[in-house]
């Protein structure tokens, strides 16, 4: 019987910190232009994250990003955000 743990991945884990630097990154370049409206679920494949991990940093981010602001503005199905440059 064979223990070997070995994984076909040799990729780290992401840190929370990292995919919170590229979502940042992503909401600052669609707030470019004043504002933008974004879904969890609709820009997932666009940051490689999925809707719940990308909610979940969207809270965190809120109030900790010094250039855009990140507001929770309405839910219907799924919240929808309100990013704008601050």
């Amino acid at each position: 019987m064979s223990t070997d743990t070995t994984t076909t991945d040799d990729r780290e884990p992401e840190s929370t910190s990292t995919k919170a630097s590229r979502l940042a990154s992503f909401l600052r370049e669609e707030a470019a232009g004043g504002e933008a409206y974004v879904k969890a679920k609709f820009i997932a494949d666009d940051v490689d994250l999925s809707p719940k991990e990308i909610g979940a940093l969207l809270v965190q981010l809120q109030g900790s990003v010094q250039d855009i602001e990140i507001e929770q503005w309405s839910y219907t199905g799924a919240t929808t955000w309100r990013i704008s440059s601050a």
